[in-house]
């Protein structure tokens, strides 16, 4: 029987005995309506899983007791960052949901020239945390152990200028002379750039290139950004990760 996991900031150690945060009380007290004795995981993002067991729930205070903690199991050999042109609300939700769910190793939203959304540096900051919330849930879902970062939002500019190199680098084209899945090459770190609607126009392609990028197109059809951010990490996990 699969346990229900929770997130719970940490550092955690056997044998603690600690009151769960009020998002992840609240779930399993009055979503899951789980009582004392109730097995389930708890991890705090560092890679390891803690057995754990209900000990106490008052409303929506909820007390678990820890046991010796076993190394999870849901992390990809392959290394990917996200690098994703900020889209919209739901969109962009939705895109580092599915992403957190496919392995991704960490995400880095950036504002590029068709970005619908602009963000003043509290509201970057307001994001980063809500986005970080989505990542967690996510975990919490499909069995992972380990939160993929999710850098504060920067221009695409400041991202090529700051960021080095680490691995293969892509970004998506539909003009790309050579498809995702034509790639010869068997990498363990790869940087994937996606635009968001609209995409990323000539001159940021240009850049891309500069900064080492290697256009790669998906197919003959042009995908809606958070459709291209899933089918694009599905090869790769498929071609290089744990999706074979």
């Amino acid at each position: 029987m699969r346990l229900n996991r929770i997130y719970c900031d940490g550092p955690l150690k056997a044998d603690a005995i600690l009151p769960l945060s009020s998002a992840g009380a609240y779930h399993v007290a009055r979503v899951l309506r789980m009582r004392a004795g109730a097995p389930l995981v708890v991890f705090d993002g560092s890679g390891m899983d803690y057995p754990a067991e209900i000990t106490e729930v008052d409303g929506d205070k909820v007390t678990v007791r820890l046991r010796n903690p076993t190394p999870g199991t849901g992390e990809s050999p392959l290394r990917i960052t996200l690098v994703q042109g900020i889209s919209r609300g739901e969109r962009m939700d939705w895109t580092l949901q599915k992403a957190t769910e496919l392995g991704v190793a960490a995400i880095a939203p950036v504002l590029t020239a068709r970005s619908v959304v602009r963000l003043d540096e509290k509201q970057a900051a307001k994001k980063q945390t809500h986005w970080h919330a989505i990542a967690i849930g996510a975990c919490e879902q499909c069995g992972r152990s380990r939160i993929p970062a999710v850098s504060t939002p920067i221009s695409l500019r400041d991202y090529f200028s700051t960021v080095r190199k680490d691995g293969m680098r892509l970004v998506l084209s539909p003009s790309a002379p050579g498809s995702l899945a034509g790639i010869a090459s068997l990498p363990s770190k790869v940087e994937l750039l996606i635009g968001p609607e609209g995409g990323l126009d000539d001159d940021e392609i240009t850049a891309a290139q500069k900064a080492g990028f290697m256009p790669v197109r998906l197919g003959p059809r042009v995908l809606r950004t958070e459709t291209a951010a899933v089918v694009a990490m599905t090869v790769l996990q498929a071609l290089w990760g744990d999706l074979q």
